[in-house]
């Protein structure tokens, strides 16, 4: 079986307008909101093997909360900043792990849970956690049929 979670970082702080788009950090509702959303996750029984994240610091920041929960180490990507779905979902498959966990921004995350879902999930808001299982455990596979199951979870939900 696969296991792919989709989390879109938490809420960022806008702070200065000099400030790097790739540095904005989480404001106090995403902090709040990161350890929360992970703990919810982790009360499913879900244990992910791998933990992958976009390099931007609110993306990290948010993983780091899921890793820590989940007792997984977080290994940040690059690729993952401002990604297309189709990159989302060929880097959770790059990875080889049978269940993995992705950190990453929108418009990419709610375009991949809306195609996995069937329309059924439009919008990923602020750290927000959609789980897709196939009843496969080749990413090929899994890659090109619909998922078997999905649920969806957002903070305030």
């Amino acid at each position: 079986m696969i296991e792919l979670v989709l989390v879109r970082h938490a809420k960022s702080d806008w702070g200065s307008p000099a400030l790097d788009d790739h540095e904005r950090p989480l404001n106090a509702r995403g902090r709040r909101d990161a350890p929360a959303m992970a703990a919810r996750l982790a009360a499913t029984g879900f244990r992910p093997d791998v933990i992958l994240a976009s390099t931007a610091v609110r993306a990290r920041t948010t993983a780091e909360a899921f890793g820590a929960e989940l007792a997984v180490a977080v290994h940040l990507d690059e690729e993952l900043y401002g990604a297309p779905a189709r990159t989302l979902l060929a880097t959770a498959a790059a990875s080889g792990a049978g269940s993995v966990v992705v950190v990453a921004h929108d418009p990419g995350m709610s375009a991949l849970a809306d195609r996995l879902s069937d329309g059924d999930i439009a919008q990923m808001p602020t750290c927000a956690v959609a789980r897709f299982t196939w009843d496969t455990d080749d990413w090929d596979v899994a890659t090109a049929i619909d998922p078997v199951s999905w649920a969806f979870d957002a903070p305030g939900h």
